[in-house]
């Protein structure tokens, strides 16, 4: 990225370019008043919308990779890293140790924080860490996003989920993902701690129990080295079912910086995994077309999984970072997960970084992958790249007419909001 000189960056009426905000906005609002109804009263029209919204996300990436002047910056969610403190000792993860030890943001500066997102047309707010639910203010700060009308949402391991749910939820908490990475010993000797899922499956039960379908929930399955076999994913489906949760994919890391592939690189895929990972995908092909409620990706982002697992960073697919904000637990602010750094909160406010030179460039080389390259929102990064979307619908094609049709009603039961 070139170097930006610190007058571009003090520009239009509170920090913000006036139009670029007006544009998000725009769709902001309509997504306020809209979204409700749909979802509740006319779900096919909100599966609708999302298809068009999908459309002309693609038709936009087409467009920036011609005329990467014309890409602007549009986030749509912001990802808080409320905490870098954790409960557990996930062997892939560095939070609360070598990354952002004991670094963790304060009340006043989250309201600000959302504050200035909401003024930007941000509609979604991850809270997550770190574990989020050792904040003793993350209840005032769902409680806050919910007053100024934005979605909030939580990522948790869920250890802490039966004690402090009640606090959450009444605070207006609709929405939480757990991360996900095997049943019983499996995921004990992840997470470095004995009797652990235990815990996390009372959590989980405990939610269902008080507030049954109230409460959206989604486990983030990790497909790694050690999980990827069919008796892992089966034991997540059949738990997934148990609580009647979504899953979602996730795939071992390679570049984001607070994750590790573990000693040796025991988590990462290496080529002679090609055969289980195929096995693997073709398996949640198979569920996903026979119960499509119970995975949240497509089937057409879900077809790419073995060749984001074996291409790694050579898996050149244009990125839509310029749709996200991410904010670490030290008050680093940045485009992305991985990079694009545009600030911090103890030095300026969001307000003053957002849609700048440096945003729009940043905005700019994402598409272009001039970064260190990741597979963070692989399904959608699939489907709003036209290559890459012809590519694994032909491939998913050539498997229908042996995978079974799809049920009319789902054999799980009806899962809340998007989750």
């Amino acid at each position: 990225m070139r170097c930006v000189d610190a007058t571009e960056q003090t520009v239009a009426v509170s920090g913000y370019i006036g139009e670029e905000v007006e544009i998000v906005n725009v769709r902001s609002r309509l997504r306020q008043l809209l979204a409700p109804t749909l979802k509740r009263h006319s779900p096919l029209l909100w599966s609708g919308a999302v298809t068009a919204d999908r459309m002309v996300e693609r038709a936009r990436h087409s467009v920036a990779r011609r005329l990467p002047i014309l890409l602007r910056p549009e986030p749509r969610q912001i990802e808080i890293a409320i905490t870098a403190l954790c409960n557990l000792r996930c062997i892939g993860c560095r939070y609360g140790r070598e990354f952002m030890p004991n670094e963790q943001l304060d009340f006043a500066t989250i309201r600000q924080l959302l504050d200035d997102a909401k003024e930007a047309g941000i509609w979604e707010a991850r809270f997550y860490g770190g574990e989020p639910l050792l904040h003793p203010d993350l209840p005032k700060m769902i409680a806050h996003s919910v007053k100024i009308g934005m979605q909030p949402y939580l990522t948790t391991n869920g250890l802490l989920l039966k004690d402090r749910v009640a606090d959450v939820y009444d605070a207006g908490l609709r929405q939480i993902t757990v991360g996900f990475y095997g049943t019983g010993a499996k995921y004990d000797s992840y997470v470095q701690r004995k009797d652990r899922f235990s815990r996390v499956e009372a959590g989980i039960a405990a939610v269902r129990d008080r507030y049954g379908m109230d409460v959206g929930m989604r486990i983030n399955w990790l497909l790694m080295r050690p999980s990827c076999n069919l008796d892992d994913l089966d034991a997540a489906c059949r738990f997934a079912e148990k609580y009647a949760l979504r899953i979602q994919v996730d795939l071992i890391h390679y570049s984001l910086p607070y994750f590790t592939e573990g000693p040796d690189r025991v988590l990462q895929f290496r080529g002679e995994d090609e055969p289980a990972i195929r096995r693997v995908a073709e398996d949640i092909l198979r569920r996903k077309r026979e119960t499509p409620e119970l995975f949240t990706q497509s089937l057409t982002g879900l077809a790419s999984i073995p060749d984001w697992l074996l291409k790694g960073p050579d898996m050149r697919v244009p990125c839509d970072a310029h749709n996200m904000v991410w904010v670490g637990a030290d008050g680093t602010v940045q485009m992305c997960y991985v990079t694009f750094k545009l600030g911090n909160l103890h030095e300026q406010r969001l307000r003053d970084m957002l849609f700048t030179a440096t945003h729009r460039e940043a905005a700019r080389d994402a598409v272009a992958v001039n970064c260190p390259n990741c597979h963070c929102k692989y399904d959608r990064r699939v489907e709003k790249h036209t290559a890459s979307a012809k590519i694994y619908n032909r491939l998913l094609a050539t498997t229908e007419s042996h995978a079974p049709v799809a049920r009319a009603e789902p054999a799980t039961p009806r899962r809340a909001g998007n989750f």
